[in-house]
């Protein structure tokens, strides 16, 4: 594992690794030029960041996990394409209005396996998250990745989606040219499709915007990411009117990767590295690759038909509630 930090933007919780980052940075330098054997003393200050983590990861709140979600440093879908795939082919456009950027789409391969990978990115430098919209599509996105799903219904090829957005973009445009239709039809449409489907959240999981792209046979998440029907700092604005008690909606929400599993809501978690798959993206990557080929692989040894059903019956159980002895709906959690 790399001794020397890849990512340099600390959250308010990890502000106690910025010293040992820099400790050891200045004794490999130090090594280096001066060729003195440091290696038991920067072996010592890596075991005890590694504990730091390991102990300050192990007992993060709610809130502390949306913002690793959040995090500036954190792999997209054009980073996990360029650290997994052997080949792929992007295809642009939904035939329609335009080319949405927020909307990655092509066909890809990875040990041989061939699939259809269709993932929302917001961009990783300020040029590229303005074209991006920051994450958030537009109907036209939505429509693109709906060709696509259908090109690949077309191919016999499965669908591997990874989900990563606030929400779908919500201004009046993206309303004008049909934003609820286009994420509806593609509810709609993936439900009924003939080829294995994945959904992995890799980072925020935020409202329809995520579901438009979210149907599928197995729905899972990593570790550290979040979805959710709306944001936590929405939450709050509504049920309190004070967007600082964003961490309290976050609990509330039960949001995080645990407790949607829990909830039945997930399929599975995603491990990431020890401190999030910002400070090592590509053992992310590694952990995520696996994790697709196991799965892909696992959904074409199934007979259509039973996937189909099982699909159906999956999606009609999503979503837990309980009445009281009177028949209120007194808590409720769903997709």
């Amino acid at each position: 594992m790399a001794t020397r930090p890849l990512s340099t933007h600390y959250l308010p919780f990890e502000q106690p690794l910025k010293a040992y980052d820099e400790r050891i940075c200045k004794l490999e330098d130090l090594s280096k030029q001066n060729n003195m054997d440091l290696s038991a003393d920067i072996a010592l200050q890596v075991a005890e960041r590694e504990n730091f983590l390991r102990d300050t990861f192990s007992k993060l709140s709610a809130w502390d996990r949306v913002q690793v979600a959040r995090h500036v440093h954190r792999p997209q879908t054009a980073d996990y394409i360029e650290l997994m795939c052997e080949d792929f082919v992007e295809l642009h456009g939904d035939r329609a209005f335009g080319d949405d950027r927020a909307m990655l789409t092509g066909l890809a391969q990875m040990d041989g396996e061939r699939f259809m990978l269709v993932g929302q990115h917001k961009g990783r430098d300020v040029h590229e998250r303005a074209a991006c919209n920051f994450g958030s599509p537009q109907p036209e996105g939505y429509r693109k990745a709906l060709h696509k799903f259908r090109l690949a219904e077309k191919m016999q090829l499965p669908i591997v989606a990874l989900i990563d957005t606030k929400g779908a973009a919500p201004d009046v445009g993206a309303e004008e040219r049909g934003q609820s239709q286009a994420i509806a039809y593609n509810l709609m449409i993936m439900s009924g499709l003939k080829v294995p489907i994945i959904c992995i959240v890799i980072g925020e999981g935020g409202s329809g915007g995520a579901l438009g792209i979210g149907v599928g046979d197995r729905l899972m998440i990593q570790e550290f990411a979040y979805f959710s029907v709306i944001s936590p700092e929405g939450c709050a604005s509504i049920l309190w009117k004070d967007a600082d008690r964003k961490a309290d909606a976050a609990e509330a929400l039960k949001i995080t990767s645990h407790e949607l599993l829990k909830l039945g809501i997930m399929d599975a978690i995603v491990p990431e590295p020890l401190g999030g798959a910002h400070r090592h993206p590509a053992v992310a990557a590694r952990i995520l690759r696996a994790t697709i080929l196991q799965n892909i692989r696992e959904l074409q040894a199934i007979p259509l038909s039973q996937l189909l059903e099982q699909r159906y019956r999956k999606l009609r159980s999503v979503g837990k509630y309980h009445e009281d002895a009177l028949g209120s709906l007194s808590a409720a959690a769903a997709s």
